[in-house]
């Protein structure tokens, strides 16, 4: 029987830089299990409060539910009035931009790091998120790295989204394609 091709063992991610030392990921660590991962505090002001202290760029107006998972609040950028639901994992190990007027549902997840099958040590990989004004992510969805959705776009519940989704369109499936477009009545 031939030997595996994957090597964990070679798995070096030491070019990986998180924007900000041990200490400062430590104080996050605690404060994200003790307040954002937590039922026990919904209020959304003080929540925008620390991840603006700990460097991310928040608008006004933004609601944050409980038990919302942030990597590192450093590389996130959140626009006005948008919504963040009950359980959303941000993983952000690159930048993620939330536009204005978005909302990101309950269960949903923005992935910006995925490793290399293709080599033996599994490399990391990390791409950016942007979500533009208006994005609607639905509920238990996936955005793989590198994901652009356009203004207005929305992915529909349960959808995984890679790649760019076009200004107001509905995304559906995994992979999500686009179905229709999306249309406000007057």
């Amino acid at each position: 029987m031939a030997s595996p091709a994957t090597r964990l063992d070679q798995f070096n991610n030491s070019w990986y830089k998180p924007g900000a030392g041990p200490v400062k990921r430590t104080i996050w660590y605690f404060c994200n299990a003790l307040i954002f991962k937590s039922y026990w505090f919904p209020v959304s002001v003080f929540k925008v409060f620390l991840l603006r202290l700990f460097g991310a760029s928040i608008g006004k107006g933004v609601v944050i539910k409980p038990n919302v998972n942030i990597k590192y609040p450093w590389l996130l950028e959140v626009g006005d009035y948008t919504w963040i639901g009950e359980e959303v994992w941000i993983d952000n190990l690159a930048w993620v931009k939330i536009g204005a007027h978005c909302c990101i549902s309950q269960g949903a997840l923005l992935l910006c790091g995925n490793h290399n099958y293709s080599l033996p040590g599994f490399d990391l990989m990390t791409e950016k998120i942007t979500l533009e004004d208006g994005v609607w992510i639905g509920a238990k969805c996936l955005v793989c790295p590198g994901t652009m959705a356009k203004s207005h776009a929305v992915l529909a519940a349960g959808s995984a989204a890679a790649g760019v989704m076009e200004a107001y369109s509905i995304y559906k499936g995994n992979p999500a394609v686009k179905i229709r477009e999306r249309v406000f009545k007057a």
